[in-house]
């Protein structure tokens, strides 16, 4: 081994050291931002090393030269998506991006084995075998993250099944099956490989389509998953023992967070992985009672509750994320705070789009991360508390949950409606991402403050400024 293949492997260990590192960091909300940092850094030497060990191999000037000019064009339009991606993107649609990223990287470890498969006449067993998980998880990653990004959009956010559906998968699965055997066995055929990736996409999109909008973010961190798990099937592919590592990573944190939010919507992973998940045990119904009297309630009246009670929690949900209000909703805290009262967070597991949007949206904002509550922690101080403001949440406070036979049964729910009183910010009585109504609306302790998020919690800020002066 030469002085320069040393250093590059040197430099490729540094960077998947970075990973474990950076991962580890990610832990602790307080240095989940230098973890990203550590982790960002450890990649710039991998793949720096990767274009140095690429671009100096053997062909000669003009083949070098060459390699160059085709890794120069793709880290240049890569890195100025990427860019221009994370810095336009809305808190709003981060879990589409996260998608899409997924999809990116299933698809990419996919194409890796494909080409190295055209290259090499007659892999070996280990070799084959990555070969065919990696294309096989890869192109499920691809196209189901494609559509999950749809879903996420708004498009096809209903299941969608159709008579046989799950025939189809199994026979699908079973030819794939049967594909990877052949390949694995030592079949010399690109057009196996070829149609087991087909398949693999087909499969992508019969395994998303039947799952409700409710259920995503679930859905989102197994994709993610099968992200990482494609990548270290890559890495075992080329012999790169970074790609393997930081894949594994990926698809072991993944599947981590995964467990744990099906148990947080009281799920089994295998029923997200066999498909139609959260479509309800016997479909959607509305909520029994819908459609009771509803209690509107004036700002300044919900600003007298808000800053006389000795104990206040706040439950986000994705109407905060779209109104972007975030800042207004730390700026109200702090107004009742200056007053006495005690004032924390209710973070429901799935709140939002994807896993820990609240938490990161209300970090922009700087709330102290002690006041954010999970699910498990909060829900038994809603008795004590006086005033629950629910502030674009809708599904994660549906006591519907609590009865069969709908969209969102059986899934833990934050016990808002066993607060004092009740006050939820929302522009209008629409359903939420599941598609059905919201019993809590109808409650008697309920008050609905009619407006944006934004602006709602704008007003209850200038309300509340005026009671405490």
């Amino acid at each position: 081994m030469t002085h320069w293949e040393t250093g590059i492997r040197f430099a490729s260990l540094f960077g998947a050291v970075c990973f474990v590192i950076g991962l580890h960091l990610m832990n602790s909300p307080a240095s989940a931002r230098r973890g990203n940092q550590v982790s960002a850094f450890g990649m710039t030497v991998a793949v720096v090393a990767v274009l140095l060990n690429v671009g100096h191999g053997d062909g000669g000037a003009v083949m070098n030269a060459t390699r160059w000019i085709v890794l120069s064009a793709g880290v240049l339009v890569g890195g100025a998506y990427g860019l221009y991606a994370a810095r336009t993107v809305q808190m709003t649609s981060m879990p589409q991006l996260v998608s899409l990223f997924n999809a990116v990287g299933g698809g990419a470890a996919a194409l890796i084995a494909i080409a190295e498969y055209d290259i090499h006449t007659h892999p070996s067993g280990g070799t084959a075998t990555a070969t065919v998980l990696d294309v096989v998880i890869g192109g499920i990653t691809f196209t189901g993250s494609l559509l999950a990004a749809l879903k996420l959009q708004g498009h096809l956010s209903h299941p969608v099944s159709f008579p046989g559906s799950h025939a189809a998968s199994g026979l699908l699965f079973a030819a794939a099956l049967a594909g990877s055997g052949w390949v694995i066995a030592g079949a010399d055929r690109k057009v196996v490989l070829l149609g087991v990736v087909v398949i693999a996409m087909v499969l992508g999109v019969l395994t998303v389509l039947p799952i409700g909008g409710a259920d995503m973010p679930v859905v989102i961190s197994l994709l993610n998953a099968f992200t990482g798990t494609a990548v270290a099937m890559a890495g075992f592919v080329l012999s790169n023992a970074t790609l393997t590592i930081a894949g594994a990573l990926v698809g072991a944190s993944g599947s981590i967070l995964t467990k744990l939010m099906a148990d947080a919507m009281n799920r089994s992973v295998l029923s997200i992985i066999a498909g139609g998940f959260g479509t309800g045990a016997t479909g959607v119904m509305a909520a029994a009672s819908a459609g009771g009297p509803v209690k509107a309630i004036a700002v300044d009246d919900a600003a007298l509750q808000l800053a006389y009670a000795s104990k206040v929690i706040i439950v986000p949900g994705y109407g905060l994320a779209a109104a972007q209000a975030q800042h207004e909703c730390r700026q109200l805290a702090e107004v009742l705070e200056s007053h006495g009262v005690d004032v924390s967070y209710a973070i429901h597991p799935v709140a939002g789009r994807m896993p820990g949007h609240m938490n990161v949206l209300l970090a922009e904002a700087n709330v102290p991360y002690d006041q954010l509550k999970e699910m498990e922690e909060i829900n038994s101080e809603f008795e004590r508390t006086d005033v629950a403001l629910v502030v674009g949440a809708n599904d994660v406070t549906n006591p519907a949950a609590r009865r069969p036979g709908n969209a969102v049964s059986g899934m833990p729910i934050l016990d808002v409606d066993h607060a004092k009183s009740i006050i939820v910010i929302k522009r209008s009585m629409a359903s939420g991402y599941a598609g059905i109504d919201n019993e809590l609306y109808t409650d008697p302790k309920t008050s609905m403050f009619f407006a944006d998020a934004k602006q709602g919690l704008a007003a209850l800020v200038a309300a509340a400024k005026t009671l405490v002066a």
